[in-house]
């Protein structure tokens, strides 16, 4: 299980089988879900992903994996990772859309950044953005993740490296 993280306005926290059709919802809106990994999946394969937090994940302490909660509420989903795809942990965050334009991002991208140098004892953190994502790079840009190199995705889509290292 992860420990957890307070911001000013945000608790980071495990999740718990009450969160999963919040969870659901947040994955199933195509306004975040087009932003995460491969984009839109099927209700059944979210839920599927929901499940596997709890048997794969803090299961076996793969990595850490939270809930965004503000006000009691579930408003997001937050993890930090090793990943091959940077050779290195890479920083993975969505919020519910009524979040968007709050500063809740930069927040929560901070937290995380935090947590990778200060907890984990990382050097850099990594995130990777899809090019057309132009809110997500410019939020990573203001808290200091530098552009470092582009990934040709199989579909012909641009995803950008972004990496912040310790000041």
């Amino acid at each position: 299980m992860p420990p957890t993280l307070r911001t000013a306005r945000l608790l980071l926290d495990a999740y718990t089988p009450e969160d999963e059709e919040d969870f659901v919802a947040l994955f199933q809106d195509a306004r975040v879900s087009r932003w995460m990994g491969d984009g839109p999946a099927a209700e059944a394969d979210d839920r599927a992903l929901f499940g596997r937090i709890f048997t794969k994940v803090y299961a076996r302490d793969l990595f850490d994996v939270w809930a965004v909660r503000r006000g009691g509420r579930l408003v997001g989903h937050a993890e930090i990772k090793r990943t091959d795809a940077v050779d290195g942990h890479e920083i993975v965050y969505a919020l519910t859309p009524e979040a968007w334009g709050s500063g809740l991002g930069t927040e929560l991208a901070e937290a995380l950044v935090r947590y990778g140098f200060d907890t984990l004892g990382l050097t850099e953190v990594h995130a990777t953005v899809a090019a057309e994502n132009e809110t997500s790079l410019r939020l990573l840009g203001r808290i200091g993740f530098a552009h470092v190199r582009d990934v040709e995705e199989d579909d012909g889509g641009l995803t950008r490296v972004l990496t912040r290292a310790v000041r």
